[in-house]
């Protein structure tokens, strides 16, 4: 059984940075993807960040490109989302979540586990 739990959020001025944290246990992690997604309230949610089961490759969604970093440590089973320069648009919940293979995936569906979210508020 995987575990995604993410940590990191909070409270931040408009222009400010938070790093996500995203612990993985019960699978072994450097064989999967990972990703991060959000969820404003009233709006679908959406694709922000993916890197590959090795961290060679990354994705990023074209609001945050430049503001966004993902990285992950796989000798610590933790993926993390690098924020700066955040908008109050970048209010969210965010998720993290682990893909069903090594590559680089972006559709939600391509993702068999996630966390339980962890609350992003970005104030102007």
């Amino acid at each position: 059984q995987v575990q995604l739990v993410e940590s990191g959020g909070g409270v931040v001025q408009a222009g400010g940075s938070l790093r996500l944290s995203c612990a993985a246990s019960g699978r072994t992690f450097n064989s999967y993807a990972m990703g991060w997604f959000r969820q404003a309230p009233g709006k679908e949610r959406e694709f922000v960040a993916g890197i590959s089961a090795n961290g060679g490759s990354t994705s990023y969604t074209d609001s945050v490109k430049g503001r966004f970093t993902v990285a992950r440590d796989n000798a610590k089973n933790t993926a993390y989302l690098q924020m700066n320069s955040l908008k109050p648009e970048d209010t969210a919940v965010y998720y993290c979540a682990m893909g069903r293979g090594y590559g680089l995936y972006i559709a939600p569906a391509s993702f068999g586990s996630w966390g339980q979210g962890t609350q992003v508020t970005v104030s102007s």
